[in-house]
């Protein structure tokens, strides 16, 4: 009886690309780093000639425990500071707001005024440190915090070195941190880029981010396409206000989510910067060679962080930053241990900053310029996730736009369904998930966690009220009743903010006036 070939398994990447077991040299055309497309890097020495910035997202409790923590990771060797908010000055509400209850300084450092951003940098001079805000809705008054404490320190905007996320598409999309609806928020953003263009020139006033929607679930094809569709909606927006495309474009930056398909995340960004160079170059005519220089953060996935067994992710997070590393990214923060059970401790973001120092100093990927170019494997994934980028963004087009896109639910409809191919595997133990659905273990010992003091909320409240009982009324009232006004003409409003941030407004009482000529977004609900 003749022996049935049995049929090999089929092997697919978190993608769903299919995966043969040896790939060919394909004839190809020559790139180098520094060169268009920067396919293999935005620079033509990269890391030969200076490592990537080390920044260690930090920000917990009120303004003082931020500025310990601050400190802290830069006595450890952070090259840059990485600013987490909590919810209510995410979406603009003041500490003792019937909204902010429960939430004061649990997901981040709670901001409500330019005190609390001026003992936020105590002792840490702004013109010598590049600091990145995770700010979208409010991002305009934290960002005229940042000003207004430089200019106490005694710094210039020009001198400010940074980035604000400023992102608000994402936020419809993965993260709901929104406030105003897509229109206004979209006016708040372009005010910003132009304002910063000219007043703040080292600074990136919007890092478009793919990280939260790979978070919730997407493709690394959806991440960068839906991204960079994002991309194209900020600059039209730019250039609709009358602005010309090289005046800006220097100063996008973009922010990627590293995960663990090790592969795959680095082709991702090869061919982010690929596409990204192609669009501005060819559809928006840029001429200067940074215009068309796809810059970005990384960050290391919370999401394939477990809870089970915490100590694996110091491997995870590991695998993830040579991933970044080797996929030429600018700046990257590693996640910690811990950050599945609470916020990290001193300790767990040490071992994770420590972790890029490692792959940095030691492992030797630093020496050569991309040194994974000519994989047979990694070129097949790049030319498989470019394919399914610029079929995603004809689509967009086709919709209208990113914004049409997002209010018809497209992306949020695309990135559902991928995600629940996803918990489906992992559910059915097709997707191995170590500590998890695979080697478990029945006792397994917990870590020191950090815990938010729950008094935190009420200094908060106590300290808001003595804000508004210590300052001239009257001049707060006349900023933000000029701010008012200047939102419901056509004025740029970024001036009217700093007079308003400078007179002690809050950062609710900012929002709110906002609120009362943008209204607030409520989505529809998307099947």
């Amino acid at each position: 009886m003749a022996q049935i070939e049995k049929k090999p398994r089929e092997i697919l990447t978190d993608s769903n690309f299919p995966v043969r077991p040896t790939y060919h040299q394909k004839k190809r055309l020559k790139e180098d780093p520094g060169k268009y497309p920067f396919t293999r890097g935005i620079h033509k020495e990269m890391y030969r000639e200076r490592l990537w910035t080390m920044r260690q997202y930090s920000g917990f409790g009120d303004a003082k425990q931020t500025n310990e923590r601050f400190k802290f990771m830069l006595e450890k060797g952070q090259t840059g500071l990485s600013m987490a908010f909590d919810l209510p000055t995410q979406i603009g509400h003041d500490p003792d707001a019937p909204q902010a209850e429960g939430e004061v300084g649990k997901v981040g450092v709670s901001i409500a005024s330019l005190k609390d951003m001026l003992t936020a940098f105590d002792g840490i001079p702004l013109g010598k440190v590049s600091t990145s805000m995770t700010i979208n809705s409010t991002a305009s008054t934290l960002l005229a915090y940042y000003i207004a404490v430089g200019e106490s320190q005694g710094f210039a905007s020009t001198e400010l070195r940074g980035t604000t996320q400023n992102d608000i598409l994402k936020e419809y999309v993965a993260r709901n941190t929104y406030i105003y609806p897509p229109k206004p928020s979209m006016r708040l953003i372009g005010d910003m880029i132009a304002y910063c263009a000219k007043n703040v020139p080292q600074w990136y006033p919007i890092s478009i981010s793919g990280y939260h929607m790979r978070e919730a679930g997407s493709t690394a094809t959806q991440e960068v396409a839906f991204t960079l569709a994002n991309a194209i909606a900020y600059i039209q927006t730019c250039l609709d206000r009358g602005l010309k495309v090289d005046e800006f474009a220097p100063r996008l930056s973009f922010f990627f989510c590293c995960t663990m398909e090790f592969f795959e995340e680095v082709a991702k960004f090869r061919t982010a910067r690929k596409v990204y160079a192609k669009i501005l170059k060819e559809k928006f005519h840029a001429k200067d060679p940074k215009s068309i220089q796809l810059k970005f953060h990384t960050q290391t996935s919370g999401e394939s962080l477990t809870a089970q067994q915490p100590d694996n992710n110091i491997v995870r997070v590991a695998i993830q930053t040579m991933a970044a590393v080797l996929g030429g990214t600018q700046s990257l923060h590693t996640n910690s241990r811990d950050e599945a059970l609470a916020l990290p401790t001193a300790e767990s973001a040490k071992i994770a900053l420590r972790t890029q120092q490692i792959v940095g100093y030691e492992s030797g990927i630093t020496k050569t310029v991309d040194p994974l170019a000519g994989s047979h494997y990694l070129e097949y994934l790049c030319d498989e996730i470019e394919d399914g980028v610029w079929k995603y963004l004809k689509q967009i087009e086709k919709m209208g736009g990113a914004l049409k896109a997002i209010e018809k639910g497209f992306f949020q409809s695309e990135i559902r369904q991928n995600a629940y191919r996803l918990k489906k595997e992992i559910d059915s133990g097709d997707r191995v998930i170590v500590g998890v659905n695979k080697f478990t273990e029945d006792r397994e010992p917990r870590p020191d966690l950090l815990r938010i003091d729950e008094s935190v909320g009420e200094k908060q409240k106590k300290a808001i009220k003595m804000i508004r009982s210590g300052r001239d009324n009257k001049k707060v009232e006349y900023a933000l009743s000029k701010m008012q006004s200047a939102a419901e003409k056509d004025q740029n409003l970024m001036p009217f903010i700093l007079d308003s941030v400078r007179s002690y407004a809050t950062t609710g009482e900012i929002s709110n006036k906002f609120r009362q000529v943008f209204g607030e977004y409520r989505p529809r609900e998307v099947f």
